[in-house]
């Protein structure tokens, strides 16, 4: 570590430093992520290339009063490198660890918790609102991406934000990516704005010239700064756009040029009004792995720092999301009207060999989730059948767009919701634990989950010969290795799968808890305990007459799921022998996450956190066999 990082306990310490070793700093905060996520993996790309602009952010703002909100917090490592939480670093994003995102309860430097995309201009607003309201002056400020300008709720804080005129700068990061490449027109805007050196020239000969003109009285000031707005604004649209919303537009600058980024900070500190300031820089700079692939690199396993090749497991199946690609290209060989969309997640949701192989079939929306339910509800309407490949959290972004564009309808869009369950160190922001609640109440909604990756298959098919939506839940990482069958088969909607049955206790396991409750049952059977299985397969519609016949002759049902207990399977279970008037007959006890957000870690100490390791199921058992029906 270099003797000048080692000193910074705080911003105070970056705003002491002599001005011409920041660029020294800022290679010592690059080294020291090289250093770090080489060895435990995290968010890599995104910090590597805001580190002169979170240096001059710190140099120019006060953030133990000022307010900085970025927007997601990929980036903001080196931030909590700057204020105080440098010897902490080797434990982001690890049990008990610091959080690999900004976070509150964390640190006065974090001024609001982040995690999902867009929602920076909207909480700087809000702050900002409530500072003039109370008759404060600090400053606020938001860093958001330009991938983030996808998601129409960053579209509606700018909107806000230029008509309510409140004291706020907007920093627009432009690296032309999110986590995978930009899509859409406003990205080939900034693009444009960016790097064309036409408008570039005419830009800076029209200020320049404006500027030696003598201003004589208000009146030829105003014309002016009409003129210049005018004449820059036909040769860059995405100035003029932020300028007719309201907003005073400044840039694009270069945001590695420290000296730059200092003096334009410094300039627009105390100006009034919102302020846009376009930045960019380029996604892990410093680090030529990262910056020749940095969609690979923006979030990283372990690593070689001199060459930076992945340190992979030896061996391993194949991802869920692998599996869940791969069946879509077989599947869109069967099925012309196959259409597959994703929400600026190509990679991530194992799309990008379907979309080169059917470009017209494929497209990736940005960050705009609710875009995407409804595309795929017009499509749906005419004959197509769309698969909406998002992440079970981020999907909780389109929640109305599911209940009303879709399940009202009753539309046949699949719903691939991959990360379903606890995904591990992104922690709470990203664990996929409130998709069976919040999708099994809505009408004509199925939903459902396999307990391996034939299975997942199975159910990918099943819904793509369903006449309504259906959900498809699959957690994040290696499947089980389980053969995979050659062709395809349509499940019965609504059978469950009785794997072993239990005249002491049988487990009515769902998904990636079918594995986990049947390491269970061998541990009891080995006590004597009766135990059974059920792979329930759906949380709506339930398999009723199975539950009806296991009520009759088992004394216990214990529900294993990987969600929320609150209003998921067990709920449902629950729900229906109620109303059969059955609880007086089978006890019920129900295995999920508690009602309480869980946080980052690795998956296997999580789901032990929260009772759901075969452990944790058999000690359950253990303790209601003890007690008599009541």
């Amino acid at each position: 570590m270099g003797s000048l990082l080692e000193n910074i306990k705080g911003p105070e310490d970056v705003k002491a430093l002599p001005e011409d070793k920041l660029p020294v700093l800022a290679q010592e905060i690059r080294d020291e992520m090289v250093r770090v996520l080489s060895g435990i993996g995290g968010h890599f790309g995104g910090g590597m290339g805001v580190v002169e602009l979170t240096l001059a952010l710190h140099r120019i703002f006060d953030t133990s009063r000022d307010r900085i909100v970025w927007d997601v917090g990929h980036q903001a490592y080196p931030h909590k490198m700057l204020t105080g939480r440098l010897p902490s670093l080797p434990t982001i994003r690890q049990w008990n660890g610091l959080c690999g995102f900004p976070k509150r309860e964390e640190s006065i430097h974090d001024a609001f918790s982040a995690g999902h995309a867009g929602t920076s201009v909207s909480a700087a607003l809000g702050m900002a609102e409530a500072r003039d309201l109370l008759g404060d002056s600090y400053h606020v400020i938001a860093v958001v991406g330009d991938g983030s300008l996808t998601a129409g709720m960053a579209m509606e804080g700018l909107n806000q934000a230029g008509a309510r005129k409140k004291k706020l700068l907007v920093i627009l990061n432009d690296n032309n990516l999110s986590i995978s490449e930009n899509v859409g027109a406003l990205s080939s805007y900034l693009a444009r704005l960016s790097v064309d050196p036409a408008i570039d020239q005419m830009r800076r000969k029209t200020g320049s010239l404006l500027r030696d003109i003598p201003v004589i009285g208000d009146s030829v000031a105003r014309f002016a700064k009409a003129a210049h707005g005018q004449v820059v604004g036909m040769i860059s649209p995405p100035g003029l756009w932020f300028e007719e919303m309201g907003l005073s537009y400044i840039g694009p600058i270069d945001g590695h040029d420290l000296p730059l980024l200092i003096d334009t900070l410094g300039a627009l500190k105390n100006r009034p009004g919102a302020v846009l300031l376009h930045v960019r820089t380029i996604k892990g700079k410093g680090y030529p792995p990262a910056e020749k692939s940095p969609i690979v690199f923006h979030g990283v396993p372990p690593f070689d720092p001199e060459t930076g090749a992945f340190r992979k497991k030896a061996g391993g199946n194949p991802a869920y999301t692998k599996i869940f690609g791969q069946a879509m290209i077989e599947m869109g060989r069967e099925i012309p009207e196959l259409f597959a969309i994703t929400a600026a997640m190509p990679e991530g949701t194992g799309l990008v060999d379907f979309g080169k192989l059917y470009p017209e079939r494929f497209v990736d929306v940005g960050i705009a989730e609710q875009h995407a339910v409804t595309l795929a509800g017009g499509m749906a309407a005419q004959g197509a059948r769309p698969v909406v490949a998002i992440y079970s959290t981020f999907l909780q972004r389109a929640y109305d767009q599911i209940v009303h564009d879709i399940c009202l309808q009753n539309l046949p869009v699949v719903f691939a919701m991959d990360r379903g369950g606890l995904v591990g160190e992104d922690g709470p922001t990203h664990h996929g634990v409130f998709d069976i609640a919040y999708l099994r109440h809505i009408p004509n909604m199925t939903v459902m989950a396999p307990k391996d990756e034939n299975e997942l298959r199975k159910m990918l098919w099943t819904a793509l010969h369903h006449p309504g939506p259906v959900a498809i839940r699959y957690p994040r990482g290696e499947a089980l290795g389980v053969p995979l069958d050659s062709g395809f088969d349509v499940l019965p909607i609504g059978k469950a799968e009785l794997l072993s049955e239990g005249r002491d206790i049988v487990f009515l396991a769902y998904g990636s808890m079918v594995a986990v409750a049947r390491t269970a049952v061998e541990i009891l059977r080995r006590e004597g305990v009766d135990a059974g299985l059920v792979n329930m397969r759906f949380a709506k519609p339930l398999d009723k007459s199975l539950l009806l016949q296991l009520a009759n002759s088992t004394s216990l049902f214990v529900t294993v799921e990987e969600g929320t207990v609150l209003g998921g399977l067990g709920a449902a279970v629950l729900e229906f022998l109620s109303a059969e008037d059955l609880l007086g007959r089978v006890r019920v006890r129900l295995a999920g996450i508690p009602d309480h957000y869980v946080e980052h870690g690795a998956p296997g100490i999580l789901r032990d956190s929260v009772g759901l390791s075969p452990e944790h199921l058999v000690e359950m058992v253990r303790k209601n066999l003890q007690s008599p029906v009541c």
